[in-house]
């Protein structure tokens, strides 16, 4: 499983990467990367067939840990995923943009 900081995460960010958010609704709620889709990890394997299989996927949680496990789980599915070290925290202490409320 691969990982990329926060400043590889942001330029991918700025290019339209796609985005994947595996924490819980209540969580993501409260401040996401804008655009990130939202699939709590506990779902992910129900969903993996509407994840891209012709680029890369970033995946992130709150503090990178849920991430880790999403990418290796999308990984052995195929899929070019990698987690986004310190997750929405970082990103949200780093002064990123973010959107809060149900809609992505």
């Amino acid at each position: 499983m691969h990982e990329v900081d926060l400043a590889a995460f942001a330029v991918a960010y700025a290019s339209g990467a796609v985005v994947i958010d595996v924490r819980e609704a209540d969580e993501y709620v409260t401040g996401h990367v804008p655009g990130a889709r939202l699939v709590p990890l506990g779902r992910l394997s129900q969903h993996l067939g509407g994840v891209p299989r012709d680029q890369r996927v970033y995946v992130i949680c709150a503090s990178g840990n849920r991430s880790k496990a999403a990418a290796s789980l999308m990984e052995r599915a195929g899929i070019d995923a990698v987690s986004v070290a310190g997750g929405t925290g970082a990103w949200q202490r780093a002064g990123k943009p973010v959107t809060f409320g149900v809609r992505p």
